[in-house]
């Protein structure tokens, strides 16, 4: 048996763990060794115990026996009696009667030796002062016991080490299960040779990272890919949440953290992983002048001071997941302790094909199914949410008794994630569903002729999620990251779209557009206050942008006097207006093709993007107006075909 082990075992006998107990016992042992070893101090008592015989007689009789000499000695008790012969064989017992003096003064004349003795041996005696400190302690152990199994296995209050607290595993996990995050596997892929090979790099003198700090939006693989180095090193892995340090009493937390290093330490080379470690490296800053008494910065203080205690040469290093690295204390992510930042993004296009290919691997999927389809529409979303359409698409076929998923599945997989649950039992009357067609019919040819505009996808005025009565799916275009002027106006456009075809085709207008009203407004005041995409502010930047993972959250500054708010209020007044009536224009203009959408969506409560293309094509062939479908998706094609040409240029130089 090795050290570590014994010290384990004497760490965890019934002992140590329950120390009360123990005194308890002790104190039991050492009262029934005294009572022992001094007996009983009774004079009476081993004259008592020579007797041969007892005998019960009333009291009277006592009376008279003790009147004629019969006795030698009497003890006196609570409530009986003892008399021992003359002879010494036999003693004689009754019950006190209450009340009467005359038995003593009978022995005082007859010169008997008498005394009183205590009815109650020692150890009922013992018990009778111990049972409510007994009653006492239980008490406070099942108490003790709850309060341990609510706060964590650390002790009471949640105090203790942190062992139980810890995950230690060898996890399975490899850089193959880990998709769409390329340019992240290969920054960590030297702490993979390090912890394999750590001699060849403590040879050339190479300093390898202490830390990495692991930063991305929620759901994009963070903890993944921690479980695959360690995975792909065979190394342990000992995973801990930084909500875990924190306690009530100050002091806590900086126990655990050394316990998790000793630990690691032991079983070196190995990994530390800390998720959230925003809970416990928060900027110590931003808490103003508090002071540092505080259990969250103790606890930050002893992770620095444990990540400066070991060299680089120690096989051991910190991995730490957050999607707040704005707020993480700077004494965190300087050299030496936190080293390097690896962004975990967001997929692309073909980070999205691989990540849905990997969870595909145990799915039954159709002959049929597109998966560069279900990548297209899926723009924007992360890791995690991949994951759920595929688990949602396996859900829907298995409701449905299919066999296989099929692309109708996915579909669907795809619309719950983005737009929320179908609401079919939610029944709106015909007056309602109308005003939800021409609406979404207006999204949808706004958004078909403007230039710069995501094309449509799909049309539906099926409800979904908790207030969408329809809903226009636009289908993003790929390897997108900056949006020019032209097509934030063209958002614009469309959002005001549905608005519009309120307006024009039902004369009047009703509260469904208040959502679009209110990012229209966002998009033109982000134009202006800090795109500098207007002439109210010109170059100036009103409002500084700040990195969030997460999104919103964060109150913004003004930093503007107020005749520039008014300007710019002004400004998106005026701009919103302007817009808005080149919008009813275009709607006035294609007015037979709203209708024909609105009929065919009354049909069939779905229709698809290419479905509202033919319907406008169609109109614009019949009316002689020059087609703006065609012009809007031969410029997407042609910088498709541009982004394909550089693609294929940049893959032959690497090549080269």
């Amino acid at each position: 048996m090795s050290d570590n082990q014994k010290n384990n075992n004497d760490e965890n006998n019934f002992f140590n763990k329950n120390p009360l107990v123990t005194f308890a016992i002790f104190s039991i042992v050492i009262i029934l060794v005294f009572k022992t070893l001094i007996g009983d101090e009774s004079s009476l008592n081993g004259s008592m115990q020579t007797a041969k015989r007892t005998q019960q007689v009333s009291y009277s009789q006592m009376k008279d026996l003790v009147d004629a000499k019969g006795v030698q000695k009497v003890e006196i008790g609570q409530t009986f009696i003892k008399a021992v012969s003359t002879d010494g064989r036999t003693v004689y017992t009754t019950r006190i009667v209450r009340g009467d003096t005359k038995l003593i003064e009978s022995l005082d004349k007859q010169k008997i030796e008498y005394q009183g003795f205590s009815e109650t041996n020692w150890f009922t005696e013992m018990f009778g002062w111990m049972f409510p400190f007994l009653i006492i302690m239980g008490i406070w152990m099942f108490f003790a016991g709850r309060m341990q199994k609510s706060m964590g296995s650390g002790g009471i209050l949640g105090m203790g080490n942190s062992k139980k607290m810890v995950n230690s595993e060898k996890p399975k996990t490899k850089f193959d299960d880990v998709a769409g995050v390329e340019e992240a596997k290969e920054e960590v892929q030297e702490i993979v040779d390090f912890l394999k090979f750590p001699g060849r790099y403590v040879e050339i003198g190479a300093k390898i990272p202490k830390g990495v700090l692991l930063v991305g939006s929620p759901g994009t693989g963070k903890t993944l890919l921690a479980k695959a180095v360690a995975g792909e090193a065979d190394v342990p892995f000992f995973s801990v949440s930084g909500s875990s340090f924190i306690e009530m009493f100050v002091g806590v937390g900086a126990a655990r953290v050394r316990d998790l290093f000793e630990q690691a330490k032991k079983d070196a080379p190995s990994i530390i992983f800390i998720d959230e470690i925003d809970a416990i490296g928060k900027s110590r800053a931003a808490g103003g002048m508090m002071g540092g008494n505080d259990e969250r910065e103790q606890t930050l203080n002893q992770l620095l001071a444990e990540m400066d205690g070991f060299g680089t040469d120690t096989p051991v290093i910190i991995l730490a997941a957050t999607n707040r690295p704005e707020v993480l204390d700077a004494a965190l992510l300087r050299p030496g302790r936190f080293d390097r930042q690896v962004l975990v993004d967001k997929p692309d296009f073909e980070g999205r094909i691989k990540i849905l290919n990997v969870h595909m691997k145990t799915v039954k999927m159709d002959d049929d199914v597109e998966i560069k389809e279900i990548a297209r529409l899926t723009a924007g979303l992360a890791g995690a949410d991949l994951a759920n359409i595929i688990n949602e698409a396996a859900l829907l076929a298995g409701r449905k008794s299919q066999k296989t998923v099929t692309q109708k599945d996915l579909y669907e997989s795809v619309e719950r994630a983005i737009a929320g649950l179908a609401k079919k039992s939610r029944r709106i009357n015909p007056k309602e569903k109308k005003i939800v067609a021409y609406h979404e019919s207006g999204h949808a040819l706004l958004a078909e002729i403007t230039e710069g505009a995501k094309k449509v996808s799909k049309v539906s005025i099926v409800p979904r999620g908790l207030a969408a009565l329809g809903y226009t799916l636009n289908k993003p275009e790929e390897n997108k990251f900056m949006m020019q002027q032209h097509e934030l106006w063209a958002e614009v456009d469309v959002l005001l779209g549905g608005r519009a075809a309120e307006e024009v085709f039902i004369g009047e207008i009703s509260t469904g557009a208040g959502n679009d009203l209110e990012r229209a407004t966002d998009i033109i005041k982000s134009m202006v206050q800090t795109y500098g995409m207007s002439d109210v502010a010109g170059l100036m930047v009103l409002e500084k942008s700040r990195q969030s993972f997460l999104g919103g959250g964060q109150q913004a500054t003004r930093e503007y006097s107020d005749k520039m708010a008014e300007n710019m209020d002004e400004f998106i007044k005026s701009s919103l207006a302007q817009h808005y009536l080149d919008v009813v224009s275009s709607l006035e203009e294609y007015r037979g093709a709203i209708e024909d959408m609105v009929k065919l969506l009354y049909k069939k409560e779905n229709i698809t993007g290419d479905e509202v293309r033919d319907i406008i094509i169609n109109f614009e062939k019949e009316n002689g107006i020059e087609s703006k479908v065609s012009e809007v998706h031969n410029d997407i094609e042609e910088e498709l075909k541009q982004d394909a040409k550089m693609a294929d240029e940049t893959l032959a130089s690497k090549e080269d």
